[in-house]
């Protein structure tokens, strides 16, 4: 029979009342307010998790099935094998990319706050992807052994770079990848970077930069980007710096990929970034290195060393909507909203609503 449930509501930012119930064998939930009379899950209940930072072609896609995950972004690899794995495990019908803010490019765009990917009926982990890393010619990363075939389009002009969006949205991609790492190589000049964004932007695709190097991140952001793939970690930002990236960038977590003074640089931007209202999203560049298929216990605890738990620590892991038909569910036994504990959480399943 159904039961009362506290449910995390990402979108309204709040723990709402649903009731939970078993429809063809599978837990849906809805924002129908409970009867007093139902029995209540003991625990509380989100969507599954976003990993806004993987790379699908460096490990086995099919261990998503059994994570918390409910959708991952893709942040650079071949686009016809990209749009493969998802046209071969995936149904049901594309969901158009929505994102909140869209006020333009460049400083008044805003950062990205959510999109919808395609959702994938083998896993129940929706994906997303951006296709090939834009890069200058002899960039990064173009001499990396692991970056697959296809993972790369060095462009020098702005027809080359209509010519690699148009290719990327026609595979499927949302968002386009630029890599702008000096320290490994050579990176667009600011009239190609900006080309790149308007292009882009004519194309309703936002762009998310890889910067590294001394002055990269201010400089993609200053340029149009409207996500960092990796929190800064090259050197500390200034406050003014800071202030300047707020509200129109995003940054994607990353921190455990780090150690030594990288890491210690990267959690204290993230820091002092979140305390001024800047907006975070939890990534693990998940394929680099021997990372979990599932939310990464170390990412988790640097996110909470930069001061995000709580209800902000789900908000940066920007559950999918539990409502949805096509949602995945996660339970977290026992939990109260003030206890809810993203480790803790597992799938929900028709069990669970057994009395």
């Amino acid at each position: 029979m159904p039961s009362a449930v506290t449910w995390f509501d990402v979108r309204g930012r709040a723990w709402r009342e649903g009731t939970a119930a078993v429809v063809d064998a599978r837990v849906r939930l809805t924002a129908d307010q409970p009867s007093t009379e139902m029995p209540r899950l003991n625990g509380v209940v989100a969507g599954g998790f976003t990993d806004s930072h993987v790379h699908l072609q460096l490990f086995d896609v099919a261990e998503l099935a059994g994570s918390t995950l409910g959708r991952v972004f893709d942040l650079g690899g071949n686009p016809e094998v990209l749009a493969g794995l998802r046209h071969n495990s995936c149904a049901g019908p594309h969901n158009s990319g929505v994102l909140t803010r869209t006020r333009g490019v460049g400083a008044d765009a805003g950062p990205i706050v959510e999109d919808s990917p395609e959702s994938c009926g083998g896993t129940d982990v929706e994906i997303g992807f951006a296709g090939a890393f834009l890069t200058p010619p002899g960039g990064y990363p173009s001499d990396r052994t692991w970056a697959p075939a296809g993972a790369v389009r060095e462009v020098a002009d702005a027809d080359a770079v209509e010519r690699a969006v148009v290719e990327m949205k026609n595979a499927g991609a949302t968002r386009i990848k630029v890599a702008s790492n000096a320290a490994a190589g050579p990176v667009f000049s600011d009239e190609l970077f900006a080309t790149i964004v308007a292009i882009a932007a004519d194309h309703s695709m936002p762009v998310i930069a890889h910067a590294e190097g001394s002055g990269e991140a201010q400089r993609a952001t200053r340029l149009g980007a409207r996500m960092l793939a990796h929190a800064p970690f090259s050197e500390r930002l200034t406050d003014v710096e800071l202030h300047a990236m707020r509200g129109s960038v995003s940054w994607v977590s990353t921190l455990a990929i780090h150690d030594g003074d990288a890491y210690g640089i990267a959690v204290d931007n993230l820091r002092r970034f979140h305390a001024i209202g800047g907006d975070i999203v939890y990534g693990t560049d998940m394929g680099n290195g021997p990372t979990p298929v599932d939310v990464n216990p170390r990412e988790i605890a640097a996110l909470r060393e930069a001061g995000i738990d709580g209800d902000e620590l789900l908000r940066s892991l920007a559950p999918v909507d539990p409502t949805s038909s096509t949602s995945r569910l996660l339970f977290f036994p026992g939990c109260t909203p003030e206890t809810a504990d993203p480790l803790r959480a597992r799938l929900l399943t028709p069990a669970d609503l057994e009395p």
